[in-house]
């Protein structure tokens, strides 16, 4: 066998393993499903600058940098909604005095 062929076998045995690695780790720990699209940029991650709102037609400044649109603060700017871990205490309610 020639060079050029073993390193032919030798890519397409690393690609095969390669594929084999991320198959069991996607096995082990499946991607989480998708997230709902964030309902204050509905899934854009892009929503109307604090500057287009309250200008007298022009459109600019640096949060924005002249576009007229910035990031979604609900989301990130990923465009889906994120789950927040809540920690719910519940009290129970003191018992009347007897009488």
């Amino acid at each position: 066998m020639g060079p050029i062929v073993l390193t032919q076998l030798a890519t397409g045995l690393s690609v095969l393993a390669g594929a084999a690695l991320v198959k069991s780790v996607m096995d082990q720990k499946p991607m989480a499903g998708p997230f709902p699209r964030c309902p204050s940029c509905n899934g854009t991650g892009r929503v109307a600058c604090m500057c287009s709102r309250w200008s007298d037609g022009d459109v600019g400044c640096r949060t924005c940098a002249g576009s007229g649109r910035m990031g979604c603060s609900s989301c990130g700017g990923t465009g889906t909604g994120r789950p927040l871990p809540v920690q719910l205490s519940v009290r129970r309610p003191n018992p009347p005095p007897p009488y």
